[in-house]
């Protein structure tokens, strides 16, 4: 959901990829539709593991509860966003945690602007 929602926010000012540290064999419909309602189509998206190559990458890694199970990589920004898992839950709780990661997501895009200085923003809704 979260990459998602930043890529919504930041288009290509921010390359944006999802991983997990335990990723799931498919995606969760009840999130595939929370997220059709606010009109983004992750149907076809599939998880997809951690790699080392893709934590190199990034500037900025959001963790979400893995604690120990996530790798550490020197000279990142990490973000650990405790929120509950939409595993197993009906659809106003997953509307819960969408929106609250969409709340974050609007605070990170900003804040990486408020950072760099250099993208223009292109919609951040408080």
């Amino acid at each position: 959901m979260a990459a998602a929602l930043l890529h919504q926010v930041a288009g290509d000012d921010v390359i944006v990829r999802s991983a997990g540290s335990e990723p799931a064999a498919s995606l969760n419909p009840v999130v595939v539709e929370a997220m059709a309602e606010i009109g983004l189509d992750i149907e076809m998206e599939f998880p997809k593991p951690l790699t080392y190559e893709g934590a190199r990458q990034a500037d900025v890694i959001i963790t979400m509860g893995c604690g120990d199970t996530c790798p550490v990589f020197p000279g990142k920004t990490y973000l650990d966003w405790e929120l509950e898992d939409p595993a197993g839950k009906q659809l106003p709780a997953v509307r819960a945690i969408r929106d609250e990661i969409k709340l974050r997501v609007d605070r990170l895009y900003h804040d990486l602007l408020v950072q760099s200085r250099q993208l223009e923003p292109r919609s951040i809704q408080d």
